[in-house]
């Protein structure tokens, strides 16, 4: 903290959070230190039903095709 790219990200994603959970990780906690080993360089990182997305800013349509994608397979 502060982490203005996470904050910028969140705001983009907000018409979106009734759709799915976000859950931030703080990969500078000792106990998230594999994520630290392989983000420190790339933050913010999403992933998205436990598989990598995208990093460094949100992008709405990947974001949105991929969320539909998913809601369309658990109909």
């Amino acid at each position: 903290k502060p982490c203005p790219l996470c904050d910028e990200a969140k705001e983009a994603l907000e018409p979106y959070k009734r759709r799915f959970i976000l859950q931030e990780v703080d990969i500078t906690l000792p106990e998230n230190s594999a994520w630290y080993e392989k983000y420190k360089y790339d933050i913010p990182v999403f992933h998205l039903n436990g598989k990598f997305l995208m990093k460094h800013q949100v992008d709405i349509q990947k974001f949105e095709d991929q969320l539909m994608k998913l809601e369309s397979q658990n109909d």
